[in-house]
Order: structure tokens, then sequence, then C-alpha cells
């Protein structure tokens, strides 16, 4: 063979493995034998493949979810990915069935779709291979593949790469992903045989939080939206993996509203033995010495043994968590004691926001219910390009309280099973046990927002008795949504609208058209009013002027690249694309690039290299309203110049209001001796200004007496003066002339008598006879 038929052979191997490779050289000599058809031209692809092996580990091609076996049908996002600062230039991507040489149509298996047609296209003469659409530096591309149909066993997934003149491909290792198919021996929900019936609680932790989860986190709005479920049959389907909305589900996951949920589950009578419901959580996350997890009991027999529950992630397009369609009834005809498990949001299909707080955009038709991966898109909040499993956002635990009736579990009973079937009495509403003696509540505290925004609010109440030790009494707190001070009568009618997100692409790709741009509603008036504001703008654009045969047809300018300097003078630039050339065979002559200057700030004010946020400092206070702080530090040396970021920040915090002691009035004088003569005794006054509040100090007492003894009482007289004193207070009871009241209806009053003299004796020893008067306090409750 000569030099130059041998080098030929080599440009064909590199064409059979990319078209990029074809485009290094100046190749025009298309190969005799080459067709339409992929027999044989796949097959030397595989060949030229087998024919060199290098291991290299720049270079790794990763399924969504990094899975061990594939599910039948479902569909992945399949990524091949250059690690840093390695590039590729070309690629090819099949799915051949294990064991099998890639001879035959049949051996290759799935089916890829394309998602960026700028990127990625079908191999010509290998329509089961994926390749590069324009041979460039790039350092990762995304296709979908869908799994072959059930029976198809194992299968493997094989890229080949081409960097510069150098093809890399591999029989095992980064390049090569061998699945099979996922065991589904899981039986379909069996007819229950366990005997009696079993009552469960299940408690939600929420563990979505901006420590967890911190990409674009919604610090204002966060929360969980009420919980709604129910034990059911086999027969109800409330919602599943695979299956569509319903549009009680639809409610849950775009508006966070149960009501219509309920509806659909009560409608299923005899199919639902208890609807369950939880309140929701404001915020998302809470300490669990806050708050107790939301929880709620439920009931289960043999024919509605299944339990299933949704929460919406707020806010949110229309993501939730939940449980679908959990047996609690086990094989051996028992019930099952406890299930933990916890939770990764997923999509109902209804709407097709990528973000916490995207506008609304209906999914229309709608999509079926799936899981959020880390893939879905580069802005979702669980976004990661390396295509890891997503961290939970929350836990749910089902736990067995009691068994009713005669059981028939295979299995005999454990020391657990015993101590879980301790009959628990039935509970109020607000699971008080009656052990627990509390004051009543205290006004609502005033909100934690200081302006026109949601916020939280707090209740309490005392805990006077616990009349058994053993038993916990909770529930001293209330908390519920509020909205701030800063709200008007006049606000209570407006709606508060989100930014404008970006232009619709121009509806014309030449001459005059028009594109639009949504906003939506963020907060709906308080007061049920319709809201007015616009919710879409719309204007003129033209992305080409001319609509002539010798004009081309360009794209809209894309997004600025970043300035090229960081601080001072720099360039940045933009580009746009030739989408047809012109219609006579001219030269387009159209601009594609466009640069401009741009303008950072001065350099000197740059170089504020700063340290990561320390974590909030504790409340100023011990209770009621107070301030934390938080700081960073500068690391970046004096010398370069003032830096003007903030080093502190200080924000309102909000604990448990103060207690607040007893206030009592001063005492009032000593009354005057109640007996003219002889022992008698004297008393004095306060009154409660103000009861105790939130575990302050209680009132003391609020008479006191001492005895008093004017002189020693003649026999004689004494019967006398005291025949008269009786006849007086006779006469003054009945005249009301002389009684006197200076009262309030509440917070505390005086009352005051008088008794005049009506005739005094000349002997010296009564020569102190003279009139009286008593006082005493009067309707000493608060107000």
């Amino acid at each position: 063979m000569t030099a130059t038929g041998q080098h030929s052979r080599v440009i064909l191997l590199l064409c059979f493995i990319s078209t990029a490779a074809c485009n290094m050289f100046a190749f025009t000599e298309e190969p005799s034998d080459r067709v339409g058809k992929s027999d044989g031209y796949c097959s030397r692809i595989l060949r030229a493949q087998s024919n060199r092996k290098e291991v290299n580990t720049e270079f790794r091609l990763r399924v969504e979810g990094d899975p061990e076996s594939y599910q039948p049908g479902s569909t992945y996002r399949v990524t091949l990915i250059a690690s840093s600062p390695s590039y590729f230039r070309g690629f090819t991507l099949i799915a051949l069935k294990a064991g099998t040489e890639g001879d035959r149509d049949e051996d290759y298996i799935g089916n890829f779709q394309i998602i960026d047609e700028e990127e990625t296209q079908f191999m010509t003469n290998c329509p089961h291979a994926v390749t590069e659409s324009t041979p460039r530096r790039r350092t990762s591309i995304q296709v979908f593949w869908t799994a072959p149909p059930s029976g198809s066993g194992c299968l493997l997934l094989k890229a080949s790469i081409v960097q510069k003149r150098i093809i890399y491909f591999q029989d095992e290792g980064s390049l090569t992903k061998r699945m099979c198919e996922k065991d589904t021996t899981d039986k379909p929900l069996l007819d229950c045989c366990a005997c009696g019936t079993a009552k469960y609680r299940v408690t939600f932790y929420g563990n979505w939080s901006e420590k967890i989860h911190p990409k674009d986190y919604p610090r204002r709005a966060n929360h969980w939206s009420a919980i709604i479920g129910a034990s059911h049959s086999k027969n109800y389907v409330l919602w599943e993996y695979g299956g569509f909305s319903s549009e009680g589900v639809k409610q849950v996951a775009e508006l966070g509203s149960p009501v219509k949920m309920e509806e659909e589950i009560r409608q299923k009578g005899d199919d639902v033995l208890t609807v369950i419901k939880m309140k929701a959580q404001w915020p998302a996350w809470q300490p669990p010495n806050v708050r107790a997890a939301p929880s709620a009991e439920f009931s289960v027999d043999r024919t509605r043994h299944i339990m299933s529950f949704l929460t919406m992630l707020g806010p949110s397009p229309d993501w939730n968590v939940g449980l679908a369609a959990e047996d609690l009834c086990t094989k051996e005809c028992g019930w099952v004691q406890k299930v933990v498990q916890d939770l990764i949001p997923w999509d109902a299909g209804t709407d097709s926001g990528v973000t916490y707080e995207s506008p609304n955009k209906p999914t229309v038709p709608q999509d079926k219910i799936r899981p959020l991966t880390s893939l879905d898109h580069p802005q979702s909040p669980f976004y990661d390009p390396e295509g890891g499993a997503i961290t939970p956002v929350a836990r749910v635990v089902v736990e067995r309280i009691a068994r009713k009736g005669e059981q028939c579990n295979i299995v005999p009973d454990n020391v657990d099973d015993i101590v879980a079937d301790i009959a628990q009495e039935e509970k109020e509403e607000d699971d008080t046990p009656e052990t627990c003696i509390y004051s009543n509540w205290s006004p609502w505290s005033a909100c934690s927002s200081a302006t026109c925004e949601k916020g939280k609010r707090m209740r309490q109440r005392m805990l006077k008795a616990q009349l058994d030790l053993s038993v916990p009494c909770p529930h001293t707190q209330d908390f519920e949504p509020c909205m701030g001070p800063g709200c008007s009568d006049e606000d209570a009618s407006t709606c508060m609208m989100s930014e404008w997100i970006t232009w619709s692409p121009c509806s014309m790709s030449c001459g005059m058209g028009s594109r639009s741009r949504e906003r939506y509603v963020k907060q709906f008036p308080d007061d049920g009013s319709v809201c007015t504001l616009p919710t879409e703008e719309t204007e003129n654009c033209v992305v080409n002027e001319e609509c002539t045969p010798s004009s081309c047809l360009v794209t809209e300018w894309g997004e600025w690249d970043v300035c090229s300097a960081t601080c001072g003078l720099g360039m940045k630039r933009r580009e746009r694309m030739v989408k047809m050339p012109p219609a006579d065979g001219s030269i387009c002559g159209a601009e594609v690039l466009e640069v401009e200057k741009c303008m950072m700030p001065e350099c000197h004010t740059i170089p504020c290299m700063l340290t990561p946020w320390s974590d909030w400092s504790d409340c100023s206070v011990t209770c009621g309203k107070g301030m934390r702080t938080r700081q960073r530090m500068l690391k970046s040396p004096v010398e370069l110049g003032e830096c003007t970021e903030e080093l502190e920040q200080v924000e309102k915090c909000m604990l448990p209001e103060c207690p607040i002691d007893c206030v009592m009035t001063e005492w009032t004088e000593w009354s005057e001796c109640n007996k003219s003569c002889g022992k008698g005794h004297t008393i004095r006054r306060r009154v409660v200004n103000l009861e105790p509040q939130f575990g302050g100090d209680p009132c003391s007492e609020t008479i006191q007496r001492k005895k008093c003894k004017i002189r020693k009482c003649n026999r004689g007289q004494a019967n006398s003066d005291e025949k008269k004193r009786r006849k007086e207070q006779r006469e003054k009871r009945r005249s009301k002339q002389e009684l006197h009241h200076h009262t309030f209806l509440c917070g505390g009053g005086i009352q005051e008598r008088l008794m005049t003299v009506k005739q005094r004796f000349k002997t010296a020893q009564l020569s102190s006879c003279k009139d009286r008067k008593e006082i005493r306090a009067c309707n000493v409750h608060p107000c």
C-alpha cells in the first residue's frame, strides 16, 4: 500500500468517529462504498474503536442520577463532560446491546433525542449515533435517551472523543456506561390479609432551609402549604409518578390550597377511611425547640391500608413533596410498625417554571408527575452540573401507635409491638393532655415584619399545673402568619407584583414584529378584590430590517459578555448568528459581532477580598424584640485602597414576650378603729392595676389588718353607745345621701361613707367624740 493510500485510510477512520475529524482535513474524497443505511457504516465505527484504545480520565460519560440500572421506557439525560482545562471538538455517542458487535440495526438499543440542534445531530450514515453539529471547542454536551422496553437486558452507552487530532474511546471506563434492566419484580399492591385496625401518627419534618439549600433560597416567603392526604384503598390514587395531576393536586402544587384536594378525597366515599390534614408552616424551617413538627393521626383497616399525602414547597412553580401509596399492611398479615423516608421535591407537570419564583407558565399539554433532578435546568435551585442527587428537603415518619380488634399476624409480636399498642385516650384537636392545666391564651404579639410584608406573630399561655409529671405539657406557644404594620387600609385593595422578566424573542425574523414580557402577582389583595395591574407588556421589534432576496436573516443579539476588566476601562462583546444566507447566493453583510467599551468602578475601589459572612449572633435581648448582627472581615491588604463594602449587617429578631410582673397601687391610709371603745381593728387596702403575664411575678395580698384599742368601755355606757351606733348604721343604710360612691367599673376604685355626731356629751371622757369616715376599695379586677 502506498503512503498516500495509508494516509487516506487514517482520515477515513477519523470521519467514522466524528464529523469534527473530517473537518480538520481538506478531505474531499468520498468512500466508494458509502451508503445511506446504518448497516456496515456503524459497525466500521465500532471496529475502528476496537482497534485503538486510550485510557483517559479527562472525559466522562454520565447518566442522570448515576443509576446502576435503567427503568424500561424511562427517559434519562446523558451528559458528556470534559474536566477543566480539557475540551473536545467532536464526539460520537451510541447505545448498544451488551455482547453484540453493532453489525445489525437490532444491536442498537433505546432512542436518543436531540436537546440542542446547534450542538448535536444524528450521524448521517449511522442514524443510531449522535455526533456534533459543528466542530468547535466545547466542554460538555447533553442529549436525552429513552430506555428500551422491558426484556431488553443489559446495554452499553459508549462515547468517543475527538480532541485536536487525537481520538479517545474505551470499551470500559469513564466513556462507557453499562446498565441492566431494573428488577421489576415489585408486585402491584395486593389485597391486605391483616385483621382489626391500626392507628398511626404521621409527623412531617421540613428540612428545606437556606443553610442546606442556599441557591436562590426565598428568604421572605418560604413555607410549606397545609398538608392534605388520606388513608385509602388501592382503588384510589391520590398521586403517583408517571400519572397526571388531578385538579386537586394542581391547586395544592400551584396555589398551596388543599380545599379542592380534600373535596376530591371525600368524594371517594368508602375508598377513604381517614382524611389527613396538618397546618401550614411559616417559615418552612423552624428549630424543634420553637415549635413542634406538624403531625396527624389516622387509621387503616384491611380494605383501606394505603396512605398518601402531599404538601407544596412554597414559593415554587408546581413543586411538592409527599408519599404516594405507602402500604402499611405486611405480607405476614400484620401492620407496619414504622416508616421513615426522606423526601425530594417532585414536579406536578402543570407549570413549566424552573426557579422558586418563576412567573406562571402553564404546561400545555400537561406533563406527567416526575421527580425533580439536578440536571433539569441550569437556573434550577437544585442544579448540579455533575448530576448528583438532590439533598432531601423533608423527612416523614409514620409510626404505629395502637392496634384495635383481634389481630392475625403470622409473626409473633415483639416487645416493640406490645409497647406500641398501649392505647391512647382520644384527644382534643389541640392535643392538650388532660393532666395539663393552662391559662387562657395571651393576646397576639406584634407582627415580626416591620413593613407591609408577610411575617409571623405569636401568642403564649402559662402552664398553671402539671398533674402528672410523667406526661409532658406542650404547646405553650402558638404562631400564625401576619402582615406587617406598614399595610394601611388602602393597601388592602392593592396587589404586589414581581419584576418584569426578559423580553420574548421577536415574533418576526424579518421586518416589523412584536415581542412581549410578563410578570406575575406575588400577593393578591387582602380584601379579596381583583388585581387590575397588567401582567403582560407588548412592543414592536425589528431583527432584520430588509426582507429582499439579497439580504440574510440573522438571530437576535445575544446577551453582552461580562466586561473584560474587573476595574477601570474594558471591553464587552455580544454575538448573533446567521440563520439563513441570502437567497440569491450573495455574501451576507450583516454584522454578527458587536464590541463596545465598558467602564467598571475605579480600580483602587475594587480590591475587597472578604471572608464569608459569620453566623448571626444571638438576639440582643432574652425576650421580646431585639437585634442581631453578623460580620465579615477584609482579607485584602490596606495598601490596595479603601474597601467600601459593608462589614457588618444588623437585622431585627423576635423572641418570646418578656414576663410582666403584677403591678399594684400604693397602700391606702389605715382606717379608723372599728370600735369607739375597747378592742377593735383597723385595715388598709390596695388594688391590682395589671395582672401578671408571660410568667411574671404574681400579685401579693390586697388587704392588711391590725389590732386597735382606743380606751376601755364603761359598762353601762358601752351598751348605750353600742345601741346608738347600731341605730345610726341602720339609718345610714336607709339614707342614700349619706353613702357616697367613687367607683369605676374596672381597674380599681374607692368607696367611702361618713358618720356624723348627732349629740355631744359634756363629759370629759367623751370630749374626743367626732365625725368619722370609712374608705374601702372596689372593682379591683383589671379592665
